[in-house]
């Protein structure tokens, strides 16, 4: 098997080619590594190899984790998959930063729940695709959206974050992540969480200033 080291590298280089080709900066765009399902050891050898932003889908499942990975001085976890409202408390405490914030209900219980410094970063989560499956705000709610995080002064809103209709090929997805940079370009927001392992290089020359891979650096999850 491949070393977590030769995988890290390989996404590092698939980054920086396709930053290249647009003419951006690769050290603009975040890697997030996408550690839902796998154990705290995953955790801490990524850590380890330098990896300091996570992405897990569940509050639950982060916090069984915690203790288990010891100290992760200077990462940040972001929480990627859908929050229940009843869940802010705990998401807040655990998360520095909450990329599917899709209501202002959710807004205003993590602005409660969220400390004065610092303050709790937040993506809103966009809804592009008609899937019922799929969370996020529509496009006609962001303007009411944004203006909620606004007032919500433990709330800092850095951009948005989508998620396409799962397919193999990666050109699928790019009407979807150039949809996301025009919403984010109308409503003056910079960051773009989009793209996942197979596609993010088309994220990237879509704008993506984070793309969330888990797959090419730890390999397929084993289900419970």
């Amino acid at each position: 098997m491949e070393s977590l080291r030769t995988r890290l590298t390989a996404v590092r280089e698939r980054i920086a080619r396709a930053a290249e080709r647009t003419g951006r900066n690769p050290s603009e765009i975040t890697l997030l590594a996408v550690t839902k399902m796998f154990p705290a050891a995953i955790i801490r050898e990524a850590y380890e190899e330098g990896l300091r932003e996570f992405g897990e889908n569940y509050v639950q499942e982060l916090e069984s984790k915690a203790p288990e990975m010891g100290p992760v001085p200077g990462a940040r976890f972001h929480l990627i998959g859908h929050l229940q409202s009843n869940k802010s408390k705990k998401a807040a405490e655990l998360f520095q930063v909450i990329q599917t914030v899709d209501s202002a209900k959710l807004a205003r219980r993590l602005n409660e729940a969220a400390g004065v410094d610092p303050m709790l970063d937040v993506m809103l989560e966009v809804k592009l695709a008609e899937e019922p499956a799929k969370s996020g705000a529509a496009p006609c709610e962001l303007p009411e959206l944004i203006a909620e995080v606004g007032r919500c002064g433990h709330l800092r809103l850095v951009g948005l974050m989508t998620m396409p209709p799962w397919s193999e090929d990666a050109e699928s997805s790019r009407p979807y992540f150039r949809r996301l940079r025009e919403l984010a370009e109308q409503h003056g927001l910079s960051g773009l969480s989009m793209g996942m392992s197979h596609d993010l290089e088309t994220a990237i020359e879509e704008g993506a200033t984070c793309v969330r891979v888990g797959t090419a650096l730890f390999g397929k999850r084993q289900k419970p």
